[in-house]
């Protein structure tokens, strides 16, 4: 299916996200965070470290309530495993997202973000898996141990990936994989996977940055509408996203991983604004009563600067006020699921 037409004619997916020199690229702005961010970043810490946090300390895992094998026809049943990591029973669809089990996210075993939490639940407890859905290349959304466990345990699972990232995966034993650029959609069955704008980057050593593509995902079958925003900062194509795949019934959207403001703006959310995100996604059809939006990339591994729980907390605080039901903000614990029949 080819991209709806903007209004000025020209296609949504064009191709103002790729680059002159074949890599990829934010369309927005060029203010994205640089290698020497970095540096200030990690001298300000350096210099003024942060206060002790033991935030983490009061989160625990709840036992999940996983169908097996799969969710009836009419529920939408999602487990948060940690950090970015959902388990989606779409009906009779089992899906992951961004799939990390292993302890620290990181090329090391010994060096980088470890984890605060187990996993929420054990990768030997997953139902069958009939899709992988990997937003970017990021070790906290791509980790080579899972990929390879999954592809050895669920060997026909379907993958899908944006573009130029199938060559990895394919090298960590994946047989069958599909690539997206923004806006392309893939038909498995009766579901249909639609890939989304974000405003991100990607990388996994100094000398590849932007060389793959990074993305989110709309996914939608007899079931229900569930969206995953993928890592992103704020950015105009929210309201388009809902227009060509919603109204969503749940939208999975990070609230994490966002101080100090003045570098993580581009890339990552902050709860105002995952809020503000979620409202634009339902500008056009209109915001179900029962529309519900997932917290994530929070809580799991500790990758910048703001307190463990200010994610939650926040957004609570900016959901109540812009007057949403409070039941529609899904804050979970690490394993649990939560269900939403149609």
């Amino acid at each position: 299916m080819s991209p709806p037409e903007q209004p000025d004619g020209a296609p949504r997916g064009s191709l103002s996200h790729h680059a002159p020199n074949g890599a990829f690229r934010n369309p927005w702005s060029l203010d994205e965070a640089r290698f020497t961010g970095l540096l200030k970043w990690r001298w300000n810490r350096l210099r003024h470290p942060l206060p002790r946090d033991d935030g983490a300390r009061t989160l625990r895992p709840v036992p999940s309530s996983v169908r097996s094998p799969h969710a009836a026809a009419t529920e939408i049943a999602i487990t948060w495993v940690g950090h970015s990591t959902l388990l989606v029973q779409l009906g009779s669809i089992n899906l992951l997202i961004d799939p990390v089990w292993s302890e620290r996210a990181s090329p090391w075993r010994s060096l980088g973000p470890r984890r605060l939490v187990p996993p929420g639940m054990s990768i030997s407890e997953l139902p069958p898996i009939d899709l992988v859905l990997l937003s970017h290349n990021h070790y906290d959304h791509l980790d080579a141990w899972t990929v390879r466990t999954l592809a050895t345990m669920h060997p026909e699972a379907r993958w899908i990936v944006p573009l130029r990232l199938a060559r990895l995966v394919r090298s960590f034993g994946v047989r069958h994989l599909g690539e997206l650029d923004w806006w392309d959609e893939m038909a498995m069955g009766d579901t249909r996977v639609g890939c989304t704008p974000a405003r991100h980057f990607s990388a996994r050593t100094p000398f590849d940055r932007n060389r793959t593509l990074w993305c989110g995902f709309a996914v939608a079958n007899a079931a229900g509408r569930f969206f995953y925003a993928g890592d992103t900062g704020m950015h105009p194509e929210f309201a388009r996203i809902g227009e060509r795949f919603g109204p969503f019934d749940v939208s999975a959207i990070p609230i994490g991983a966002y101080e100090p403001r003045w570098f993580m703006h581009p890339v990552h959310l902050n709860p105002d604004e995952a809020v503000s995100a979620f409202r634009a996604l339902h500008s056009y059809h209109g915001l179900p009563r029962d529309a519900a939006m997932l917290g994530v990339h929070w809580g799991t591994f500790r990758l910048t600067d703001e307190p463990v729980l200010d994610p939650p907390l926040v957004t609570r605080d900016t959901w109540a006020r812009v007057r949403l039901p409070a039941e529609n903000l899904w804050i979970l614990a690490h394993g649990e699921t939560r269900v939403m029949r149609r």
